[in-house]
């Protein structure tokens, strides 16, 4: 068995304790749920990075789902949530269900937000609806903010400018920042941005063919 199937492995383990345990209180519940949505996600990239494609999907769709089921009860301004759930379902080729979550991102206010990560939030929500004018405006309010990477920034518009050059640039860079990290959600060495910001791009006919340790075999 590789690394990446002992990390799915235990990810899966994490998400079952969590669902065995899943407290009545709404703060420890919601806690709970986005612990478990952690671990979904971790297992599906663990799984993907294995190569089991469809069981790496399976759980990417159970993480966005388990963050829904935790937004009710969370705290305001936990744009993480719908984040994670469109990323997640994006990368595992869920294109009606990610255009689902940008609706819960977009109903909740993101785009008036205060927060850098919330407008990053409805940025994403509406690329993946296809308001691509609206999302370059979005986007354009991100640049310079200490909270997202300008490699993100300059990726997102891309997408919105549908800009081959631009997007094969960015999405690069993107990779690059990524390959310099020391610290990975769940201690996943994946570039799941990458990831999903490439599945925004297929849809405009931009993909790159990329190759990293840190992406499937496939890019």
């Amino acid at each position: 068995m590789g690394d990446w199937d002992v990390q799915a492995d235990e990810a899966r383990r994490r998400y079952e304790d969590g669902a065995a345990r899943l407290p009545s209180g709404a703060d420890e519940r919601q806690r709970q749920l986005t612990r478990m949505g952690n671990a979904a996600w971790a297992a599906g990239l663990s799984l993907l990075m294995a190569g089991g494609v469809e069981e790496g999907r399976e759980w990417l769709l159970r993480a966005a789902e388990t963050y829904r089921r935790s937004w009710p009860d969370a705290p305001p301004g936990s744009w993480g949530r719908p984040i994670g759930a469109m990323k997640s379902r994006l990368i595992g080729g869920d294109l009606e269900g990610a255009r689902a979550d940008a609706g819960w991102a977009l109903d909740a206010g993101s785009a008036a937000s205060e927060s850098p990560i919330g407008r990053y939030a409805a940025a994403l929500a509406l690329l993946v609806l296809g308001e691509d004018e609206q999302a370059t405006t979005t986007v354009a309010s991100l640049a310079g903010v200490d909270a997202i990477p300008p490699a993100v920034t300059e990726t997102l518009a891309a997408l919105g400018a549908r800009d081959t050059e631009a997007f094969e640039r960015a999405i690069r860079a993107l990779l690059a920042d990524f390959e310099g990290r020391g610290e990975f959600l769940e201690d996943t060495r994946v570039a799941d941005t990458v990831l999903a910001l490439q599945a925004l791009a297929a849809e405009r006919g931009l993909g790159v063919a990329l190759e990293s340790p840190l992406l499937p075999r496939s890019g």
